[in-house]
């Protein structure tokens, strides 16, 4: 008995037990149940999934009904007693230690591609493009606005030309003073719905060397290197499509050469945090230079 049970079976019985469990013609059986069965299986998990779609979507609807589609419920960016202020530069050629904009004044190639990223950037600061889609603001005051009067049901925006970064515009010099070892770096702030800087006085970028002593001679655009209040607040992306950030650019008349130079520009106003030992970017940015000869 025990050699009979231990037998083992051909590969055609194999093979005919398991169609037989597919298909049994003498109990009506597909895979070990009649097909009246599988019917009522079938309706229960079609209603089971259909019910719990409906109870997803319906939690879905709730929580999207109470979000405004302009503004956004909670904003980790603002927190008391200060605010957590992304700043970026351009260009921004990142390496192992950060951005880093390194070039030889003899090789065209090495500065050309700053120069590219420049124009670039500044492309939709053209007046074709501000004139077309922005207007015209009074400065030195936030530029409020309560209901939606721009085209299509949104806000307007300010009108930043790249005329307003004087000698770092790209128009009057297109290589942005790459070209003679005096660089010109842009200087943005990361954009924060509803955020007012500086309490009512407008913020502005101070540059400094990083262990050492003076930078050299500088210049700011627009004058004194101050972002005017007139872009502020920014209402988001929905009400405002067309808006674009200010700018501040800083060129560098007289840097060293040969040496690698660590440049921070911080944005100084009223509750803007650039001091924070947990977060060393905060409100400002830094890069390294180097211009070779």
């Amino acid at each position: 008995k025990m050699a009979t049970f231990n037998e083992k079976k051909t590969c055609s019985q194999r093979m005919e037990n398991f169609q037989r469990f597919i298909w049994n013609p003498d109990a009506g059986e597909l895979m070990g149940r009649t097909l009246i069965n599988w019917v009522w299986i079938s309706l229960y998990y079609v209603a089971f999934y259909c019910i719990m779609s409906c109870l997803f979507a319906l939690a879905l609807y709730v929580m999207l009904s109470t979000l405004n589609p302009y503004t956004p419920t909670y904003q980790d960016r603002l927190h008391a007693p200060g605010l957590w202020l992304g700043v970026m530069v351009r260009p921004d050629v990142f390496g192992e230690e950060g951005v880093q904009i390194f070039f030889n004044l003899s090789e065209k190639s090495s500065w050309e591609r700053h120069v590219k990223t420049l124009q670039d950037f500044l492309s939709v600061y053209n007046k074709s493009v501000q004139f077309e889609k922005n207007c015209n603001c009074t400065r030195g005051k936030y530029y409020f606005q309560d209901s939606f009067k721009g085209p299509d049901h949104t806000k307007y925006a300010c009108r930043f030309i790249r005329e307003m970064l004087g000698n770092c515009s790209g128009l009057q010099d297109p290589t942005f003073g790459y070209k003679v070892g005096q660089p010109c770096f842009i200087i943005r702030m990361n954009r924060i719905i509803n955020f007012l800087p500086g309490n009512g006085t407008a913020p502005y970028v101070n540059c400094t060397k990083v262990g050492g002593h003076s930078l050299g001679e500088t210049e700011t655009f627009p004058v004194n290197g101050t972002f005017d209040l007139s872009y502020f607040p920014y209402y988001g992306k929905k009400a405002q499509p067309n808006y674009t950030n200010p700018l501040i650019a800083v060129k560098f008349l007289n840097l060293e050469r040969n040496k690698e130079i660590t440049v921070e520009c911080k944005v100084i106003g009223k509750e803007i945090i650039t001091d924070n030992p947990h977060d060393p970017y905060e409100g400002k940015v830094l890069f390294r230079v180097k211009i070779c000869d």
